[in-house]
């Protein structure tokens, strides 16, 4: 009995003795899934207005240069503003374009320019009828203004979170940067201005702005080595190579096909098949393969107002439409997480064709039993910059449960948008609330 005894005391002994070993926490899985389509900054948008047909989470709009340019520096900036505010009041960013020259539409040179005698030019083309007229872009009166414009446009509205992308316009026909046929080839005359004003206008919009993303509309030797990325607006219909127009072909001889990893692509499905490009077979009579236009330009966004108007889309047609919206940008997915109650670690990797380009700082929080948020931890993570197909970027932070109340906690992940109810950007991940944008990496218990 005694020696009983004294096997169980010795077992006992031994067992108080040791010390547990805790286990090193360990890299958890995260479970992908297809992000929403009208995830930040990416995807189709209409133009301006109030739409639920389709998902988007941008609005585009042009607006004349006269409507806020009232002299030399003066500027009223009214209705520009009241454009960006209806259309950040639905939770969206804006794409933009100002310009003096849109065939149909009233001139946008601004009335004192007028008024001082500037030639301008009439023309039939494009439907226009005289009702709009091209300036003399070499005009010094008029090359100051739109110096004095994009100097007081970037200090006013630079990093703006109402604000997506800008379009540089201004010149050309619809602010594109031409004026063909009166470009010196189809007709003799050329109204394009030179390259030293163009390469003045180019460096007055990159020193104006620093953080909102810049978007020409062509290629250039001008604006190869410029922080400015490209629109292609004759998006699937003048895009693949190798005809010497078409936009990779543009890029192919600039050389910057790879710009994109640091500069966006956005532009426009060629308004005659934004509808018919969707149907199954593809009903346009002329048109280039979507997929394939996607990967090789890597936009993140196009103009697409087909699929708004009316009560757009429906069945499957709308289902590839938000196919075709998904597949352009950026897919950032979590793919593991590893969590003890005082660090957080995270790997994301990027499934689409395109990085994010704003550097909109993450966040972490501790959610309790009942769903609330109690604790906040602001981070130094950003996730532009993560390329596609590259190895899962991996991001740690300090976290501390101290001085909650014992149980536990979900820890969350997310990137709010700058803009007040603007969209969150989503994770591409089962467990990311797709309302609030949070994403659950997994929990942690407070002791």
């Amino acid at each position: 009995m005694r020696k009983a005894l004294f096997a169980l005391l010795v077992l006992f002994t031994l067992a108080a003795g040791t010390p547990a070993v805790a286990a090193r926490p360990q890299w958890t899985p995260q479970t992908y899934t297809a992000a929403p389509a009208d995830n930040p900054l990416k995807g189709f948008l209409p133009f301006a207005g109030d739409y639920e047909t389709f998902p988007h989470s941008m609005e585009w709009f042009y607006l004349p240069l006269s409507d806020v340019m009232t002299g030399p520096r003066k500027f009223d900036w009214d209705a520009f503003d009241s454009q960006l505010d209806a259309i950040a009041a639905r939770g969206h960013q804006s794409v933009f374009r100002f310009y003096l020259d849109y065939p149909g539409r009233p001139s946008g040179i601004p009335q004192y320019l007028l008024d001082e005698g500037l030639l301008t030019r009439p023309y039939p083309d494009f439907g226009n009828n005289g009702v709009s007229v091209a300036p003399d872009y070499s005009d010094p009166r008029l090359v100051a203004a739109l110096e004095n414009f994009i100097t007081a446009l970037g200090r006013r509205y630079d990093g703006d979170p109402r604000i997506g992308f800008l379009t540089l316009g201004l010149i050309g026909f619809w602010g594109e940067w031409h004026t063909w046929p009166y470009d010196g080839t189809t007709q003799p005359e050329n109204w394009m201005p030179g390259d030293d004003i163009l390469t003045r206008i180019l460096q007055r919009y990159e020193n104006a702005f620093d953080r909102t993303r810049l978007l020409a509309r062509y290629p250039s030797p001008l604006n190869k080595n410029l922080d400015i990325g490209y629109h292609d607006d004759s998006f699937a219909f003048e895009t693949l190579p190798p005809t010497s127009w078409h936009f990779v072909q543009r890029l192919i001889d600039e050389g910057v096909t790879g710009k994109w990893r640091r500069e966006p692509v956005g532009g426009e499905l060629r308004p005659e098949i934004q509808s018919c490009l969707w149907d199954q077979p593809v009903s346009c009579t002329q048109y280039e393969d979507y997929s394939e236009s996607v990967d090789q330009t890597h936009a993140s966004w196009l103009i697409n107002h087909a699929a708004f108007t009316g009560t757009g889309f429906t069945g499957e047609k709308y289902q590839r439409a938000v196919a075709g919206a998904r597949a352009l940008g950026y897919e950032l997915t979590v793919t593991a997480a590893k969590l003890t109650p005082g660090r957080a670690s995270v790997r994301i990797a990027n499934r689409g064709v395109a990085p994010f380009y704003y550097d909109w700082p993450a966040e972490l929080a501790a959610v309790d039993r009942s769903g609330h948020v109690v604790r906040r931890w602001p981070t130094r993570w950003t996730v532009d910059g993560i390329q596609p197909g590259d190895a899962p970027t991996e991001l740690s932070a300090r976290i501390t449960t101290r001085g909650l109340r014992h149980g536990r906690y979900d820890i969350v992940l997310r990137l709010p948008n700058p803009l007040p109810g603007g969209t969150p950007l989503r994770f591409a991940n089962t467990s990311q609330n797709t309302t609030s944008g949070w994403l659950t990496l997994g929990s942690v218990t407070a002791r």
